[in-house]
């Protein structure tokens, strides 16, 4: 995930992630600021997210200063889920399109400016399939998300298949490459071989001549 923030101040935070994700994300934002959280999805795999804003006071309901609005949309500027007002909420869509997915929160302004702690997990791929219950509250059909889960734990085995199939092919050429280049060098060192004794066999009978053996 990348952790990007807007307004008078830029923050950028870069966080290391794999395809297909799970990441629980907490994070500071101030009144009237925005920041956005970035995800690469792959094109129709199923992600999962829910937010909530950390109360300052449990006992009580949120304040009106501890409400955010958040939008998540594609790359290509496409909203999957809009909400303002909110101090909770979760999403869960299956991705159209691959690339870059957005969630950005912004906290509503407020004077004096306080701090808000949010809390957010957003899971993508077979790493949402615990979600189910949130799937069911995004009005995603329970049958549906299954099937996403399998073609999507599918996939995986797919891809990864052909990655051991294409290094299994990767390992052939090189074992053929090697065996092709011991059988030369074992015929060349024959014929070095060949060629010593020749020497020394040529060489041995001229003594033997000079000595007048033979």
């Amino acid at each position: 995930m990348v952790l990007r923030s807007e307004n008078l101040c830029t923050f950028l935070l870069t966080l290391s992630i794999l395809s297909g994700v799970s990441q629980s994300l907490h994070f500071e934002l101030q009144s009237g600021r925005t920041k956005c959280i970035s995800e690469d999805i792959k094109s129709n795999s199923m992600t999962v997210g829910k937010y909530t804003v950390v109360k300052p006071d449990e006992a009580h309901p949120s304040p009106p200063s501890h409400k955010i609005s958040i939008r998540v949309t594609s790359s290509y500027g496409n909203t999957f889920h809009h909400a303002e007002d909110v101090d909770s909420g979760q999403f869960a869509f299956t991705a159209v399109e691959s690339g870059d997915y957005m969630a950005c929160f912004t906290a509503n302004g407020h004077k004096p400016e306080v701090t808000l702690s949010i809390d957010f997990d957003w899971r993508t791929g077979i790493h949402s399939k615990s979600w189910s219950s949130v799937a069911k509250k995004s009005q995603v059909e329970v049958m549906e998300f299954e099937v996403k889960q399998l073609i999507e734990t599918v996939n995986t085995i797919h891809d990864e298949m052909f990655y051991l199939r294409d290094r299994e092919e990767e390992m052939q050429n090189l074992n053929r490459a090697t065996n092709s280049k011991m059988a030369w060098l074992s015929l060349l060192s024959l014929f070095v071989c060949l060629g010593v004794a020749g020497m020394q066999f040529m060489h041995l009978k001229t003594f033997l001549e000079k000595k007048k053996v033979i």
